[in-house]
């Protein structure tokens, strides 16, 4: 079951329900501060709902049914699993109900009736590119891990991995699979739940595999500082550059410090205030958001934060993101 965390509500009339893989990732909590915010501003009655872990579609599942009971005019998804969530989405939009998902796309992304996010696929490109520019000659002998969310292939993690490798010079083979690759700088991938545990538990494996890894690409912040405690625990925290995506103030602060190399920023609260104003203009005059230019979606921004920056790589420095850190 969904963990249920109904937010107060706001005013009668519109209803709009924002779901989120978990209710405790600093991500989805900017998320639904952006959202509660927004919606108390509009005046419509949100309702928010998790699931109990980063792979919990049928908590999910449930949240939408729900919110389709509840008469909701719109729903704002992250969803965990992008391909089994769909027969729920579909049922939702058949009951006039308009679907946003934010930041993860569902597979096919027209599931959706839009979806509003960073473009993860230029996220990991510029972590990929920084990493390779970065390591200079280095880069042709590089040992680089692979810190995913799942097994799942979900779009987001198969977005990131796919751009990091073609900014580091990795051939992509099919850009929608993760591990057909056969470059022999990749030592492996493993699996974090997206959190430090999770990628403590799998730098250790990736270590296992290979001892020599120099390189480390994680799916989000949370389980590069779990990679970081396990390369120090043996010593090694100097001597691997880990990149990372979301950019949330901890991130940067990491950043900072050193413990992470660079991360792409993305902006949650962007993303769940538009999604709430969407809902609330279908629900005024039936019109649906629409997508950016060129783009299957609406692309809320990505920038590389960084204090080494590098030629050729457009970047930030972590005063300028923990400004901008989530907003």
């Amino acid at each position: 079951m969904a963990v249920f965390a109904a937010a107060p509500s706001q005013a009668a009339g519109i209803g709009a329900c924002l779901i989120t893989k978990t209710e405790t990732n600093p991500f989805f909590v900017k998320m639904r501060e952006g959202a509660s915010a927004k919606a108390a501003e509009l005046g419509v009655d949100l309702k928010t709902y998790a699931g109990k872990d980063d792979g919990d579609n049928e908590g999910q599942v449930a949240a939408i049914e729900t919110c389709i009971a509840d008469g909701a005019k719109g729903i704002l998804i992250t969803p965990s699993d992008t391909k089994a969530i769909v027969p729920s989405i579909k049922k939702a939009r058949d009951a006039g109900i308009l679907v946003i998902a934010l930041d993860t796309p569902l597979e096919p992304i027209d599931a959706a009736d839009m979806t509003m996010a960073t473009d993860n696929f230029q996220a990991g490109f510029l972590i990929g590119a920084y990493a390779k520019a970065k390591l200079g000659d280095a880069a042709k002998d590089a040992k680089i891990g692979f810190l995913d969310i799942n097994s799942k292939q979900v779009t987001v993690d198969v977005l990131r991995d796919q751009g990091f490798m073609a900014g580091f010079g990795i051939d992509v083979k099919d850009p929608n699979v993760i591990g057909d690759e056969d470059d022999p700088r990749i030592v492996g991938h493993d699996y974090t739940n997206g959190n430090p545990e999770g990628g403590r538990k799998a730098m250790e494996n990736l270590l296992q595999i290979n001892p020599d890894i120099n390189v480390i690409h994680t799916i989000n912040e949370p389980a590069a500082a779990g990679a970081y405690e396990a390369l120090k625990a043996v010593g090694k925290e100097g001597q691997v550059l880990i990149m990372s995506v979301d950019g949330g103030c901890p991130g940067v602060k990491d950043v900072a410090a050193g413990i992470i190399g660079g991360t792409s920023q993305q902006y949650p609260l962007l993303m769940a205030s538009m999604g709430v104003e969407a809902i609330k203009k279908f629900a005024d005059t039936g019109e649906k958001p629409k997508a950016t230019e060129g783009k299957a979606f609406f692309d809320t921004g990505v920038q590389l934060i960084t204090d080494n920056p590098v030629e050729g790589v457009p970047s930030i420095d972590t005063k300028k993101g923990l400004e901008l850190c989530w907003g």
